[in-house]
């Protein structure tokens, strides 16, 4: 579990300073957001090519 956070970074500045995903500007919070739409962890890796799917489970802790 504990490697599964540290792909989650809070830089102060980025994304008005709330935790985004290994430093890139895609905000856990927007994750969680298509997570409880429906949208697909599929849809979602495939919407965004520089996420993994360890990316998302960390989203999820």
């Amino acid at each position: 579990m504990n490697q599964l956070l540290t792909r989650i970074t809070q830089i102060p500045g980025q994304c008005g300073g709330r935790p985004c995903i290994r430093g890139m500007r895609i905000r856990v919070s927007d994750i969680l957001e298509m997570l409880a739409e429906n949208v697909s962890v599929n849809e979602i890796l495939e919407d965004f090519p520089d996420l993994e799917i360890e990316d998302i489970q960390a989203c999820l802790i």
